[in-house]
């Protein structure tokens, strides 16, 4: 059974998921009440809101990339500020989201049933629980459905707009359409109550970070599917409220439930068999449909990824046959059957919009958090711009808005914070000793920090830097290693030192020179070994300088002109520097390097090793590293005069480097091996084993085959098993003397 999500949903499935949380409600049902509101700026209030939503966005953005786990919300708050204030997320996330999603079904069973014959409550209980099944399946399976709906909404939608634009003439329609309609028709008081009556048609948007650990590539697809998804919306948004104020009279428009088929009856009147109105009330479904299904997605993390860190139930965080965290959703499921059974929905949901505000306060405190405690491996993929005034701007928005709502939502978001708090005391807080990164803020003022988020955000970091697992072994290869015995060393001779090194080593050497040379921040990894860790947008890969510095060489580095004095006792500075793409990479790296060197006996070793070779060999790790003459290494013997774009190697097992007349050669895929070169080679420990042994890789390969047939044989007839073991023997014999 698997015990992680898995990584599978792609752009389009970022945006098919935010873009379907947002459409229903807000634009089916609620354009009406708004208007009466505020008049005919309805339009100009879904607009601003589309804005003021961009400081939670780009904060949730930033968190998802540096944390892409499942919980979102919940995952992080706990790690910013903590369990307690985690559990506030977890659960407090998963009621609205839970009361939210059920009110979209309720009006998909109540668009259902103009057709059916059937209570609109009970078709959303029927399509709760299949959406439930669906989320049971897979994520992927899921994000199929959403794409169909989310595809089939903003074609219609889109369509609508086209054709709407051009009854309400253009620009001229951003004007009241009548001088018996007013354009504020309660005033600034109104429009902005309006604002935040309007706002939480875009909450769906940040759905997406409790899924941002099944999402390829997050540090790209995440921000930007969140920004197609709120562009897309508020564009439809806006001019679609635009249209409605144009085709339809104001006593009209305040009174309808179902404002866009009223509309289409406007200006659709030309369409047969009033094929119009119908498209518009499929889009309608298909917007319910997306923003109850995504909301089953969502809201399911929240328990799954509280379950891990022992917050709720562990049971909740196992997985099930297909990959999902089966008693989540199922736990979603049976409460949303509940909801929609018990509570008046569409109330309980719109009280639940006050803690959506809540919550998006404090996911711009956390980003306040996460930058303050200054954290190494805290390395967002996007950085939400302008801090920290944007995080500022949305704390205080969404106090703003809260504010608007009125008592009786304020209330509820204070009964339901309570209630977090009371689970938190009476369960978890006897199960956790985790921290947050606040902890590290007040590391800074003096008190403590709880260094285990540090080791799970480097966790993280690898993770997102997988697929670039050989990395390190090849930067050890391509390193250029500098034996100093002696001399004198301050910042400009050091940094002469590493131009003229990196230019003579390293194919694109100007631009590695500059960064290296700009980097004199060192830090130990080691005893006596320091590094310095530079940045450089210009670089392809990574790149590695070491120098290590006999007893007759005196260093006096300087940091802002002030001497460092732990580089007293260094014998070795390590210079890095990595590409920014992908983040993380670098502390990936230097995790790598620091490895190595607390390794038992790296001093003795390193220290007595006698030339650059025989350092650069100790700086790799022997289970992905292999390295000699070639004329030793049977495998490559008979390859000889083939280009390295022929040779045979095991799988993963790359050739990094070729030593050939003291000079060492790049080699690209023309080049020829020669029987007097010296080769390393680079790969996964199983390659390199098969490398160790000295055996033809694809011998081996054979007589591994051959011996799984004979343990195969062992299990079926007597004369069977003779003949074939007969013939696995002989090949198991043939392979070994080779």
């Amino acid at each position: 059974m698997p015990d992680s999500l898995k990584k599978n949903l792609s752009l389009f499935d970022v945006y098919a998921m935010s873009t379907g949380a947002m459409f229903s409600s807000g634009l089916f049902l609620l354009p009406g009440l708004a208007a009466a509101l505020t008049g005919d700026s309805v339009y100009l209030a879904y607009f601003v809101a589309g804005l003021l939503i961009l400081p939670a966005m780009y904060s949730m953005a930033e968190l998802a990339t540096a944390m892409p786990k499942a919980g979102g919300t919940y995952y992080f708050l706990d790690r910013a500020m903590g369990p307690l204030m985690g559990t506030i997320g977890g659960l407090g996330s998963w009621v609205a989201v839970v009361f939210k999603s059920a009110f979209a079904l309720v009006g998909m069973g109540a668009y259902l049933s103009l057709y059916l014959e059937m209570s609109f409550t009970l078709l959303a209980i029927i399509l709760t629980i299949a959406f439930g099944v669906l989320n049971i399946v897979g994520a992927k399976e899921t994000n199929l459905l959403q794409r169909g709906l989310v595809g089939s909404l903003v074609v219609i939608l889109t369509a609508f707009i086209i054709l709407g634009v051009s009854e309400v003439d253009g620009v001229a329609g951003l004007a009241p359409n009548s001088t018996d309609q007013q354009f504020f028709l309660s005033g600034l008081a109104g429009f902005v109550s309006t604002i935040g009556l309007v706002f939480v048609s875009y909450a769906g948007l940040t759905k997406v970070a409790s899924v941002a650990g099944e999402i390829e590539n997050p540090d790209r697809n995440i921000p930007l599917g969140m920004t197609l998804s709120l562009a897309t919306a508020t564009i439809i948004y806006t001019l679609g409220t635009l249209i409605l104020i144009n085709a339809l009279d104001q006593p009209v428009l305040e009174g309808s439930i179902t404002p866009i088929a009223d509309a289409g009856e406007v200006f659709l009147d030309w369409v047969p068999l009033d094929l119009g109105v119908i498209l518009i009330v499929v889009a309608a479904i298909a917007a319910f449909a997306s923003t109850g299904n995504a909301g089953i997605l969502s809201a399911s993390r929240y328990p799954y990824a509280m379950a891990k860190d022992k917050l709720i139930p562990r049971n909740l965080a196992e997985l099930g046959r297909f990959g999902t965290p089966t008693k989540s959703v199922l736990m979603t499921v049976i409460a949303m059957v509940i909801v929609l059974v018990v509570f008046d929905v569409e109330a309980v949901a719109k009280l639940a919009s006050a803690f959506q505000l809540v919550l998006f306060a404090l996911i711009c405190v956390a980003v306040i958090v996460m930058r303050e405690s200054q954290i190494d491996t805290y390395k967002p993929g996007f950085k939400a711009p302008l801090y920290p005034w944007l995080q500022i701007g949305g704390i205080l928005i969404s106090v703003w808005l809260i504010s608007e709502i009125g008592f009786l939502a304020i209330a509820f978001t204070v009964a339901l914070l309570l209630g977090c708090v009371a689970w938190y005391r009476w369960y978890a807080s006897d199960k956790v000793v985790r921290r947050g990164a606040i902890f590290h803020v007040h590391q800074r003022l003096g008190e403590q920090k709880y260094e285990g988020l540090e080791h799970e955000l480097m966790t993280i970091i690898h993770d997102r830097t997988e697929d670039e697992n050989l990395t390190y072994e090849a930067l050890i290869a391509r390193s250029a290693v500098v034996d100093v015995p002696q001399g004198e060393f301050d910042n400009a001779a050091l940094g002469v030192l590493i131009r003229e090194t990196s230019r003579e080593r390293f194919e694109n050497g100007e631009a590695v020179a500059e960064a290296l040379s700009d980097a004199l921040a060192f830090r130990p990894v080691g005893k006596g070994v320091y590094i310095s860790l530079s940045l450089s947008k210009d670089l392809p890969q990574p790149e590695l300088v070491v120098c290590r510095f006999g007893p007759g060489v005196e260093l006096s580095i300087t940091d802002n002109d002030r001497v460092i004095d732990d580089l007293d006792d260094a014998h070795t500075l390590l210079f890095l520097t990595s590409p920014t793409d992908p983040v993380g990479l670098d502390l990936r790296l230097s995790g790598h390097l620091a490895e190595v060197v607390q390794s038992d006996h790296f001093r003795e070793r390193w220290l007595r090793a006698k030339d650059e070779k025989a350092l650069n060999a100790i700086l790799m790790r022997d289970d992905h590293f292999y390295h000699g003459p070639v004329e030793t290494m049977p495998f490559l013997v008979d390859q000889l005069g083939r280009t390295v774009g022929e040779l045979e190697l095991p799988e993963s097992c790359i050739l990094a480097i070729i030593e050939r007349d003291g000079e060492l050669v790049i080699p690209t895929p023309d080049v020829t091996l020669l029987a007097f070169d010296g080769v390393a080679i680079i790969g996964e420990p199983d390659g390199i084993a098969l490398l160790n042994e000295g055996l033809d890789p694809f011998e081996e390969k054979h007589a591994r085959k051959a011996e799984a047939m004979h343990v195969e044989a062992m299990h079926v007839s007597d004369v069977f098993e003779n003949e074939v073991s007969d013939d696995a023997d002989d090949e198991l014999a043939t392979g070994g003397a080779r």
